[in-house]
Formats: structure tokens, C-alpha cells, sequence
């Protein structure tokens, strides 16, 4: 059986944004994890790319920052974590094409530090970030993890294979015990279970083949 967006409990001003675009209904692994995402569980979920997932962690993350209001400067509401620039920016498309007022931004090595001192400086709510400029940038003192309630770590395997494990672990550390951690990769074992296990409560299991 078919549903639909807002009966997964999305608001409206997402539903709009995303009928605009001419989504109607969610993938499978939306439909499995949106209303857990909403009711503030912790997700983890089997999902390889190209099934929707961006939409399936985005929609609860930018409902839930909506309700917030805004963030202060340098401290975001919430955090995604990618493996690479060119899923960030990927990533922080998707979400601002449905964001509303929420002000989505990325961080990421490879280009200067101006545009995005800047863009933390006025205020983030979801930070999109690729682990090793997010340290620099916590080095620097121009992001503060303190105030996150919401964690992503999108393609969990991929950045476990780039060596990203200990700065993600580092970042984890640095966000209040009793965030809300989402978790999306293609596999769930070896350093991504151990994430699982030391990091998310309880979460619901979500696998997408």
C-alpha cells in the first residue's frame, strides 16, 4: 500500500516543496524511516546510494530544525557528516530545494575558508560538513558543536574506508549525549557497527536492498 508524505507526519511546507518538484511518494526506505525520524528515534539503515536517502534522513532533520528557530552564529542545530565534497554539496542541495527558512549550509576542504566563515558567522542551522575541514574549523573556534541535536552520518562505510573513523568519533564526542544520531551505509558491519553500538540508542533498523 501506497502513502503519502504527509501521512508519514511531514509538515506541509515541506510537502509543498517537495510536490513542486513532482515527489508525491516516498522510496521505500523513506517510508520505513521518516515518522522514526520525526519522533526523534535514532535511525540506522542498510541503503545504497541512488535510494532516496538523502530525502529519508532530510525531511525529519529539516522539520525538526524548522521548530527550533533559528541557530546562533557558529553554533548549528544540526550535522551531517559526508565522506566526500561532492556528496556535501549534493546533500546541501537537496535539502535547501525543501528547507524553507531553515539556512543550510556546507563546510569541506579543497577551497578557501571566506564563503564559509561567512555563511557560519550569520548563523547555520543544519551544517553539512566533511570531517577534516569541520575540525579545522572547530580548531579555529568558528564552529561549536555544543547546541547539535541531530547527528547524520551519511555513507557511514565510505568514510570508515577513508580513514575518517577517528575525527568522526572526535565529533561525536563533541555533541550532547542525547542528540538524535541518524546513520545511513551500504554496510553495517566492522567500524560501522561499532559506531552503531557506541554512538546511537536503541535505533530502528532500516534495510533497503
Amino acid at each position: 500500500m501506497s502513502t503519502s508524505f504527509a501521512r508519514l507526519g511531514v509538515p506541509p511546507f515541506i510537502c509543498d516543496a517537495l510536490a513542486e518538484r513532482g515527489i508525491t511518494e516516498p522510496f521505500q526506505i523513506q517510508a520505513a524511516t521518516i515518522a522514526d525520524g520525526l519522533a526523534g528515534r535514532d535511525v540506522c539503515g542498510r541503503a545504497p546510494t541512488g535510494s532516496g536517502k538523502t530525502l529519508a534522513f532530510g525531511v525529519p532533520l529539516v522539520a525538526t530544525t524548522a521548530a527550533l528557530g533559528k541557530s546562533a552564529p557558529r553554533r548549528p542545530a544540526a550535522l551531517v557528516l559526508a565522506p566526500t565534497r561532492e556528496l556535501a554539496e549534493q546533500i546541501t542541495t537537496e535539502l535547501r530545494s525543501f528547507s524553507g527558512s531553515v539556512r543550510v549550509d556546507a563546510v569541506y576542504g579543497g577551497v578557501g575558508y571566506g564563503a564559509q566563515l561567512n555563511a557560519l558567522k550569520r548563523g547555520v542551522d543544519i551544517l553539512v560538513a566533511c570531517p577534516g575541514r569541520l575540525e579545522d574549523l572547530i580548531e579555529r573556534r568558528d564552529v561549536d558543536l555544543r547546541e547539535v541535536r541531530q547527528v547524520v552520518l551519511d555513507e557511514a562505510d565510505r568514510m570508515a574506508d577513508m580513514g575518517f573513523m577517528p575525527a568522526v568519533k572526535r565529533l561525536l564526542d563533541q555533541t550532547p549525549s542525547d542528540r538524535q544520531t541518524v546513520l545511513f551505509s551500504a554496510t553495517l558491519d566492522g567500524d560501522v557497527a561499532k559506531l552503531t553500538r557506541d554512538y546511537q540508542t536503541d535505533p530502528v533498523l532500516s534495510l533497503i536492498h
